[in-house]
């Protein structure tokens, strides 16, 4: 859900708008009820709002503002130059210098979180490259919402490659967060795209993600992930330790597709008796396969409730499916009512027929 211009710039108004409402109410309610009750302390309020969303030039100039209202008020009064009245000036004074530097530090710390944000955003678009809209018999749509909590970037990732072996892909999540995550995301991409090629058997991919991970993570840091392949009539899985993707018949049958034997998450291979295998789950003309990372079964509502995605998946019924996934993103999004908590990463296939080769 996007945010129009118009709406996006109201509260901005509001708030540069906030010092000068200040500064006339008091002024107004101060004339009305005279110099007993001593409503002129409270000008302060102007050059505060003002250091909240403007510069420090604007915060200085309120101040001022405020000051100068002070003095014309305190003269009409009869209470220039008297001990209460001096203390307000000085009050005031005090207030916009230190308005000033709170405005500068602000100021400082958005120019850094900006700066660090593109360069995060530059990293990961390098990374995630578009996926293709069509391979083979397959319609592909993507669907990325990022968390970036200030400057966090997350560790999901994916990839969609035409090897000789057919159509293969890729969908993980890294552990952690931040440019941590994002390094070992790189790994794992880079392992990736080279065995996808050069690896007949879709274990023998796993098995250099594997081998990747093990030379560079330490600890029990780990990345769950699937790679699958695409088949005639069929789909060929591999999870290691990744939510059960969704499969949807044309029917409206829904169901996981949940791996035959258990595999732990890549980068924790010791903890496993046997090589993780494969299994095949039929995939034809009109059916659907939904891969997501766990940002998306984990994400809340007010109440607390999770994002129940089996029933939701009934959104999935446009001819595009890229505005499919729109869709069920939007619902997602709704659901929450807020920004996402995690990164949220959904590949979308839908298996039409083969086009006819003259």
């Amino acid at each position: 859900m996007r945010i129009t211009g118009r709406r996006a710039r109201r509260p901005q108004s509001v708030l540069r708008s906030l010092p000068f409402v200040a500064l006339a109410t008091v002024a107004a309610v101060d004339l009305l009820a005279g110099p007993r009750l001593g409503f002129l302390p409270l000008l302060t309020l102007g050059p505060t709002f003002a250091s909240v969303s403007g510069s420090v030039r604007r915060t200085v100039a309120v101040g001022v503002l405020a000051l100068a209202i002070c003095l014309l008020l305190a003269h009409y009064n009869d209470l220039l130059l008297t001990p209460q009245n001096n203390l307000t000036i000085a009050t005031i004074v005090g207030v916009t210098g230190a308005g000033a530097l709170a405005s500068h530090l602000r100021i400082r710390r958005e120019r850094e979180l900006r700066n660090v944000r593109m360069v995060a955003e530059a990293a990961q678009r390098v990374l995630l490259r578009p996926v293709p809209r069509r391979a083979g018999d397959l319609r592909i749509a993507l669907s990325y919402t990022s968390a970036a909590a200030e400057a966090q970037i997350g560790g999901d990732l994916y990839e969609v490659v035409t090897t000789p072996s057919g159509v293969r892909l890729l969908i993980g999540d890294v552990q952690g967060k931040g440019l941590a995550a994002v390094e070992t995301a790189a790994w794992v991409l880079g392992a990736f795209r080279e065995a996808a090629y050069d690896e007949r058997e879709l274990s023998g991919v796993g098995d250099r993600l594997e081998n990747t991970l093990a030379r560079h993570l330490g600890g029990e840091k780990f990345v769950t992930a699937i790679l699958a392949e695409v088949h005639d009539g069929e789909i060929s899985l591999l999870n290691f330790g990744h939510p059960a993707p969704l499969i949807l018949h044309p029917d409206g049958r829904t169901s996981f597709v949940e791996p035959e034997t258990e595999s732990p998450p890549l980068g924790l291979a010791s903890l496993s008796p046997g090589a993780a295998k494969p299994h095949r789950v039929p995939f034809v003309e009109g059916d659907q396969l939904l891969l997501y990372t766990d940002g998306v079964i984990e994400a809340r509502d007010g109440a607390r409730t999770f994002y129940p995605l089996f029933e939701r998946v009934k959104v999935l019924t446009d001819a595009d499916p890229q505005v499919a996934l729109d869709e069920l993103r939007s619902d997602l999004l709704s659901h929450v009512g807020g920004p996402l908590l995690d990164d949220a990463a959904m590949l979308l296939l839908r298996r039409h027929a083969k086009p006819h080769v003259n």
